[in-house]
């Protein structure tokens, strides 16, 4: 039988082990990305492995999360970045330019090439073609020093895709139909593939659309194939040259296969406070919108944009609501400044923001109190927009611009609107001034790493005990995200390449008694987390493992773990457990002292002795032989560091 396009490309880069489910194996990377909050703290990884220069392909520093600037922090970090990618040989991408998914998109993605990307949105690369993944930050430094990236092979679910989408339905509402199938835990341990005659029906954008929101169901990654659109996608990039085809065989084989007629699909919405929690937008009809922002990574594209402005053309934003936009990247803002669209929507009253992922992780434009915010992005996690209280809608770009029209949720069919097609530009306009290239190695080796008071060093776990003795610092229920674990904001956000100031947050959305707890357990001998299923969903920030390490958390005990979390936890030295009976939970409370014995991890269950009730308990864990070699040298930083130290054994 034939190959997937997924195995391809993992066959083609495959380093160690073999393509079976659930084994783990090495693939060699070669792109990667970080943005500014995550990437200050990957490239102080990055520094500490001792490499001259990145063993990749291509690696891209973005700046487009800290682009608020209230005092020096920020600042600060945009110019460690900056003199970090000239002394290593990275590409710069300067503040404004754009959102690292869809600059990477636009600049420098190519079919069939791996990437690796310190954000949870990584597989947007997925629609031109890329296996990309999103990762923590000390993966991604890893990659950049040459090492291979580490997983377990996911099953691979063929998407078949027929039909043709309706006027006024869009890729948005499509991967809101996969959310309310799978939500937000139905794609663990799993890689979307989109294939059949319904793919040519999708242009490049409206793809990255889909596989930039396949992360909310936990998928390690989506994929579409490479072919003649995606060809004449790059050709209107100016790097038709890049192009290759890169398609299944007629005969490939999958784990699961799953039918979706686009012609079925109607506009969707996902309600708070999930992207799960979706529904048809028909059901919400005449729901008051406060506020409306047309933009993220997942789209603000030019199709998405210029869509918006010919459906809200000469009207006006009603009194009572508040409209942003947010384009993707400043191609996209040449292009609508130039087409006369920027006028459409300053004239129709939406406020113009940067082009950053701002809003969407609580940067700027905020929502009132209780107000209700439609947004086109990915996430509407509790509190993420900045606003605890708000409640924020996930919609497509034309139901956002039903909204912007009426004050209410609607149904963008249901306009007088006579439907039409966005013609794509011939030629997208290419200007790469604000990406600094990198410098050759003889000239890179001279330029000096600048550091603010601000930046700090990495803190380092001590290896791992035979017995873990801790209380439990706090209880938490399902569905946790890293939102919750280490708020973003405005507030936050600058303090991600300080790790004892930052750690002062973890939790802080939750129980705001959390911080000192555990640093008062911390001198004696720390502490452990109990959580429920899917903790650790949504963003890569790998923070939510270093800050509560920091604090002296050295286990974390749950009914089920998010991949890239686990991957986080295992990577900073905090031993991942979960429940071998999950009605355990119920009986483990705030304050139990515990007692795991660590002193064989190979052998499973393990026995956990809740010192407080007397009672005895079996957990387990999905650590492979390496990864229990890296817990007991205290995480993979400290195995690495050792390996180098010993000749590479």
């Amino acid at each position: 039988m034939g190959l997937n396009l997924t195995r391809k490309i993992l066959k083609a880069h495959l380093v160690e082990g073999d393509l079976t489910v659930g084994k783990p194996i090495l693939i060699k990377i070669d792109h990667t990305l970080t943005q500014d909050a995550t990437g200050t703290m990957a490239y102080l990884e990055f520094e500490s492995l001792g490499v001259d220069r990145v063993q990749t392909e291509k690696s891209v520093s973005y700046v487009d999360h800290n682009t608020l600037q209230e005092d020096f922090k920020n600042d600060d970090d945009h110019t460690f970045l900056r003199t970090i990618a000239q002394r290593y040989g990275l590409y710069y991408s300067r503040p404004g330019n754009g959102i690292c998914h869809q600059v990477h998109l636009e600049r420098f993605g190519a079919p069939g090439k791996t990437l690796l990307g310190s954000d949870s949105h990584t597989p947007t690369g997925g629609g031109i073609g890329m296996l990309a993944i999103g990762a923590g930050g000390l993966d991604v430094a890893f990659a950049m020093a040459g090492e291979p990236y580490f997983l377990k092979m996911p099953k691979v679910v063929k998407i078949n895709l027929t039909g043709k989408l309706q006027p006024f339905v869009s890729a948005k509402d499509v991967v809101l139909e996969l959310l309310k199938r799978f939500n937000v835990k139905g794609g663990v341990n799993k890689i979307f593939e989109y294939a059949g005659p319904g793919v040519k029906t999708l242009e490049v954008p409206e793809r990255a659309t889909i596989t930039n929101m396949g992360a909310e169901m936990g998928l390690t990654t989506s994929i579409f194939p490479s072919d003649e659109i995606t060809k004449n996608y790059m050709k209107r990039q100016n790097r038709e040259e890049q192009w290759v085809k890169f398609e299944a065989d007629r005969d490939a084989e999958y784990d699961e296969i799953v039918d979706i007629d686009l012609s079925k699909i109607v506009p969707m919405v996902a309600q708070p406070h999930s992207p799960g929690n979706v529904v048809a937008v028909s059901e919400l009809a005449d729901l008051e919108v406060n506020q409306i922002v047309v933009g993220s990574c997942t789209n603000s594209s030019y199709a998405d944009i210029v869509t918006v402005a010919k459906m809200i053309e000469g009207r006006q934003v009603p009194i009572g609501v508040s409209a942003g936009l947010l384009p993707g990247s400043r191609q996209i803002m040449q292009h609508l400044a130039a087409e006369g669209y920027l006028k459409i929507f300053i004239d129709s009253g939406v406020r113009l923001l940067e082009s950053s992922c701002g809003a969407c992780i609580g940067m700027g434009f905020a929502p009132g109190d209780n107000a209700v915010s439609v947004r086109t992005f990915n996430r509407n996690f509790e509190g993420r927009s900045g606003t605890k209280t708000a409640k924020v809608y996930l919609a497509s770009p034309e139901t956002a611009a039903a909204c912007i029209i009426t004050g209410k949720m609607t149904d963008p069919r249901t306009l007088n609107i006579k439907p039409f097609k966005v013609k794509l530009p011939s030629k997208y306009s290419v200007d790469d001034k604000r990406i600094i290239f990198p410098l050759p190695a003889d000239l890179s080796m001279k330029i000096e790493v600048k550091r603010g008071p601000n930046i700090k060093p990495l803190p380092i776990k001590e290896p791992l005990k035979s017995k873990l003795e801790g209380e439990v610092l706090i209880k938490v229920g399902e569905d946790i995200t890293t939102d919750h674990i280490m708020p973003a904001g405005a507030k936050v956000l600058p303090l991600r390449s300080n790790i004892p100031e930052i750690s002062k947050f973890v939790f802080s959305s939750v129980d705001k008694d959390f911080y000192q707890r555990a640093l008062d357990k911390k001198e004696k001998g720390g502490g452990i987390i109990v959580g429920g299923e899917n903790y650790g969903q949504g963003s890569s920030r790998e923070h939510a493992a270093i800050a509560p390490m920091y604090l002296g958390v050295n286990a974390v005990i749950v009914k089920s773990f998010a991949r890239i979390h686990l991957a986080n936890l295992v990577n900073f030295g905090i031993i991942p457990f979960e429940f071998k009976n999950k009605a355990d939970y119920d009986d483990i409370f705030l304050g139990d002292k515990i007692e795991i014995d660590t002193s064989d991890l190979s052998k499973q269950p393990v026995s956990m002795k809740n010192i407080t009730k007397n009672k005895i308990y079996e957990l387990v864990h999905p650590l492979t032989s390496e990864e229990i070699l890296w817990i007991k040298a205290g995480g993979k930083m400290n195995f690495i560091r050792n390996k180098h130290k010993n000749g590479g054994k």
